[in-house]
């Protein structure tokens, strides 16, 4: 009789991970059902809409989710896009509850969609431990993300308005995101003041991403500029005012600086500002 080999069975890593992956997303969507349900069933105002805000948690935590599922193809992916879903589901699942507003600092950077996807392990690690150990006082918690490229360098700066008293420097999560970071080639830093602490990512773009990047570089300053419409036509061009639907989407905006804000001092003018 064969005697088979411990190994001769094991699956492939990435095949463990897609499975895992499935079964916790199953297990969020059986739960949006049940609650979807018992809205239906619960009777009065009041408790109709506490299983909304927990639909809406629920919602936000399978967002979350998806976007931290390992990718499967080698297509290039914007980041900045990437980075942005993930911090719309992060604050429907954890920010909002917490009061802490989530802003996005981001221009456009096509990564190899494995490389984006640690990015954005690395980004979630982050927002979520500002919020979680981040001591505000009485400070509006506040956490921003600014992405930007530099050449064949790409920055990522998470920043939050809370001192460091509570928080740890050291453990098992700070060690994966050092890891991570290295597995895109790149370092963390970390800055700390009286009230901001600030985390620096920086890694070297791939031949592949600096050829993309450098083509859409290309691009945008060979693009004609717009003809400026004459005055006397300018009513007729001029497009209607949009619908407001701030009540369901986030709307870009650009907060006014203050002096005392720690935050906006070491931000530079926005890119695209989205405040979520």
């Amino acid at each position: 009789m064969p005697v088979l080999s411990q190994n001769s069975h094991r699956l492939p890593e990435g095949v463990l991970l897609r499975e895992s992956h499935h079964r916790v997303a199953d297990g969020v969507a059986s739960a949006i059902d049940l609650v979807s349900a018992a809205i239906i069933r619960a009777e009065g105002a009041e408790a109709k809409a506490v299983l909304s805000d927990v639909a809406s948690l629920l919602h936000g935590h399978a967002e979350v989710h998806l976007m931290l599922a390992r990718p499967q193809s080698e297509a290039l992916v914007d980041a900045a896009e990437h980075v942005h879903r993930l911090g719309c589901g992060m604050r429907r699942s954890r920010l909002d509850g917490m009061k802490i507003q989530l802003i996005f600092d981001t221009e456009c950077v096509p990564l190899q969609s494995e490389r984006c996807w640690r990015l954005g392990l690395i980004v979630h690690d982050l927002i979520a431990t500002a919020a979680k150990h981040a001591c505000f006082d009485a400070r509006a918690g506040e956490i921003k993300v600014k992405l930007t490229r530099r050449g064949a360098l790409v920055n990522c700066i998470v920043l939050d308005n809370g001192s460091r008293s509570v928080r740890s420097d050291s453990g098992r999560r700070v060690r994966i995101d050092n890891d991570l970071a290295r597995s895109l080639g790149g370092r963390i830093e970390q800055g700390f003041g009286t009230e901001f602490t600030s985390v620096v990512l920086s890694f070297p773009l791939t031949e592949r991403e600096r050829q993309t990047n450098s083509g859409m570089a290309t691009r945008r300053m060979r693009s004609p500029r717009p003809v400026k419409a004459k005055s006397a036509d300018t009513a007729l061009l001029r497009p209607p005012a949009p619908v407001s639907h701030q009540a369901d989407h986030p709307v870009a905006t650009k907060p006014d600086p203050k002096p005392s804000d720690a935050l906006g001092q070491l931000f530079s003018s926005p890119n695209r500002m989205v405040a979520l």
